[in-house]
């Protein structure tokens, strides 16, 4: 990868991506795996693959409208894997956050929502923990919004994209304006602590006005947090046989993100990632903190992933729809006595588990605590990576080589991907859709 390639290469939401895991020979037990492991302030995750609709840019393991006896058929067997993996815990372990995803969790009806929660409370502990829902302007109706609040939901994230019906179907999304209005007052009147809406740029036919609009929109709710997203036409999904001229794509994303920036800024909004922005007097949740670098994450579902120190592992990775549909096929046919075992990951040796903890402070925009590494691995960072010095003279990483700089943040989705390792890259070229 070149950093004068694309700003928008790729999004490094987790490293290595599933595309570079491997069949484990033999599958190790998740009691080995987990053995030693720090288990006092988790990640648990729950992955629901089910949605209303499969979005034009959606490349999630998802499956839309599913038949009604495979929602069913679905929770019984995450209640069956909840089962055999706490089991596979420490008698003590004990989770700082707690996510829903998928998928859309709020796909399920309110009662399969109650049994969802169940499931969570019977694998995580019922503790008060911070806990995120995933939802969209079709399914957060006040039924479903009233079992999450019910069930201590701090969080809800909803998906909105644009405030603009034209541009939501341009982004492969049909959807009506009122019924996300609907949605948010629906959310707002649940009294859950934090809304995070979710907005894209670089739809078709988008410009700095109708861009402005729905900011605009959004800022109306006033919600604690907004993520904003790049368009990106990946293959396997609905919108990846569509061609854009690459420059002037790059560009117009650009000048719409620096435009966010700024409007979001005089908005009272701070800037924690490319990505993340949170309002500056926003609640901050309770709850010990979690810190992704050095805390484990136990995922439950066909779409989840889990990892520890040195293991990342998963069930298979598919987009198409075909292979979303064998894969979760697969995962309701499995005996219960195979969720004991680690079946498909990635073994992450001295210098992959650096490299990591590295992308994953370097993104974000309090960067690198360099007393953190060097306590962790009793190395200097920039030692380890002495190409970070060709950041700092790009003017994308301060001259500490700790924190990336205004533009370096915007330029995150090159920044990312250009410190892949060569073997993880070499993995993922190789990766075979399942």
């Amino acid at each position: 990868m070149s950093l004068d390639d694309s700003p928008y290469q790729g999004y490094l939401y987790a490293y290595p991506h599933k595309t570079a895991y491997s069949r484990l020979e033999p599958r190790p037990p998740l009691r080995e795996v987990w053995a030693g492991e720090r288990q006092d302030a988790l990640f648990g995750y729950v992955h629901l693959p089910f949605c209303e609709m499969r979005c034009g840019f959606c490349n999630l393991f998802t499956r839309a409208n599913p038949p009604a006896e495979q929602v069913t058929a679905y929770l019984a067997q995450l209640r069956r894997q909840a089962t055999v993996v706490r089991d596979s815990l420490s008698p003590d372990a004990s989770f700082a956050l707690l996510a829903i995803g998928g998928g859309t969790p709020t796909y399920l009806t309110a009662p399969e929502l109650e049994e969802l929660f169940g499931i969570v409370g019977d694998a995580f502990g019922t503790a008060a923990v911070p806990l995120s829902v995933e939802t969209s302007p079709a399914t957060a109706t006040p039924d479903r919004l009233a079992v999450l609040a019910a069930h201590g939901t701090t969080r809800v994230s909803i998906g909105v994209q644009s405030f603009l019906d034209a541009e939501a179907r341009a982004a492969g999304r049909p959807q009506r304006l009122a019924e996300v209005h609907a949605a948010l007052g629906s959310i707002r009147d649940a009294r859950i602590p934090v809304l995070n809406v979710d907005l894209i740029y670089g739809i078709d036919g988008q410009t700095a006005r109708t861009w402005q609009h729905s900011l605009d929109e959004a800022l109306r709710w006033r919600p604690e947090e907004l993520y904003l997203y790049p368009l990106y036409v990946r293959p396997l999904t609905g919108l990846g046989r569509r061609a854009h001229a690459r420059a002037d794509w790059d560009r117009q994303r650009l000048e719409l993100y620096r435009q966010a920036v700024d409007v979001l800024t005089a908005a009272g909004y701070v800037r924690h990632s490319m990505r993340q922005f949170r309002r500056a007097d926003a609640p901050t949740p309770a709850g010990p903190d979690y810190c992704c670098q050095d805390d484990g994450m136990v995922g439950l579902g066909c779409g989840a992933r889990s990892y520890t120190t040195d293991l990342h592992y998963s069930f298979d990775y598919a987009v198409a729809v075909s292979e979303v549909r064998a894969v979760l096929d697969d995962y309701l046919r499995r005996p219960a006595d195979d969720f004991r075992y680690a079946e498909i990951g990635f073994r992450l040796d001295a210098v992959e588990q650096r490299r990591r903890w590295l992308l994953k402070s370097l993104l974000r925009a309090e960067g690198v605590d360099a007393s953190a590494y060097r306590a962790r691995f009793g190395t200097a960072h920039d030692a380890d990576f002495p190409q970070l010095g060709e950041l700092v003279d790009r003017g994308w990483l301060d001259a500490t080589r700790t924190t990336l700089t205004p533009d370096g943040l915007a330029h995150s989705d090159a920044v990312g991907p250009w410190l892949v390792s060569g073997p993880v890259r070499e993995a993922m070229k190789a990766y075979v859709p399942r």
